[in-house]
């Protein structure tokens, strides 16, 4: 593996730790600090000021009006639909079912890459894509009791549809990410997607609990902070940075690793205890992940019939 792969590799496992960092947190803020429509406009809104300001400091690119409308489809699947559909789910459906349904990712990947980008589906492959399944879905089980939610059938299609929507990007952003930075990409989607939502949610931000308190929270508004800057911002400047360099299948993988953050970050302040079985979990998922990464490419084939 060269560098730019190990590159790619460790800028998407930051991204998804950053992520499931996030869980906790958004769980603490949604609804009585903040509501998900609330919170969905505002994640978009932060970022798409961020990107802009960032972009000032850096190279300028000209975009084809061709590749401006990839990237409003790329908004649109990516950001819009993704995080508006999913939160919406989980707010009427069980986190459990929402969890092991976000495991179908790389499925869809796999298939719409395939479809799309030709690359191979070896054997190889999905197996790892199995495998990865297997673990995050065994380690999610485990909370199945701490979920006093029921579920609900419209809440689950709803997460389906965003996590198929995420697959359409990962897939559709892959050569965009040859031709233009992350930067240049992240300030066109979060524009179009912001304006996609705006109509939709200005009244929930209006009336945020949090912008009421005539005290200041700091807890309250540090999560704000973190949801906004941390768990939005870098990580999807860093997800079309890891696009560039490793294939759209494997990146999907590293959403096996929220699970297991979450799950190490819960035995560390406490709220779970460790277990052989928590272990064996995460070793399929890493095991997994392995296999993908180590699977033939479209290119690696061709490089071998010219040989």
């Amino acid at each position: 593996m060269n560098n730019e792969k190990l590159k790619g590799h460790a800028l998407i496992l930051m991204a998804n730790i950053l992520f499931a960092i996030n869980m906790p947190v958004s769980k603490y803020l949604l609804p009585s600090h903040v509501s998900p429509e609330s919170l969905t406009i505002m994640r978009m809104a932060f970022a798409c000021v961020m990107f802009w300001v960032t972009s000032l400091f850096v190279k300028q690119e000209k975009i084809s009006l061709r590749d401006l409308g990839i990237l409003f489809i790329c908004a649109l699947c990516g950001i819009a639909l993704n995080q508006g559909l999913f939160i919406r789910g989980l707010s009427i459906t069980s986190p459990v079912d929402a969890s092991i349904i976000a495991t179908g990712v790389p499925i869809f990947v796999m298939i719409l890459a395939a479809i799309v980008l030709k690359e191979p589906i070896t054997r190889m492959k999905a197996l790892g894509v199995l495998l990865g399944i297997s673990g995050a879905i065994t380690l999610i089980l485990q909370s199945t009791q701490a979920s006093n939610m029921s579920s609900s059938l419209k809440g689950d299609l709803l997460v389906i549809f965003s996590g198929l929507s995420y697959s359409v990007y990962l897939v559709l952003a892959k050569p965009i990410t040859l031709r233009y930075s992350s930067v240049t990409i992240m300030k066109w989607m979060f524009l179009f997607a912001t304006l996609m939502l705006i109509p939709f949610t200005y009244n929930y931000v209006l009336e945020t609990p949090a912008f009421h308190r005539t005290v200041f929270d700091f807890n309250e508004w540090g999560a704000i902070f973190y949801v906004l800057f941390f768990a939005t911002y870098i990580p999807y400047l860093l997800i079309p940075m890891s696009l560039k360099r490793i294939r759209p299948t494997t990146v999907s993988m590293y959403n096996y690793a929220q699970p297991i953050v979450a799950s190490f970050i819960a035995i560390l302040v406490g709220q779970d205890s460790f277990s052989l079985f928590k272990l064996g979990s995460a070793a399929l998922v890493f095991v997994g992940v392995y296999l993908v990464t180590q699977s033939k490419s479209r290119a690696d084939m061709e490089k071998e019939e010219r040989r």
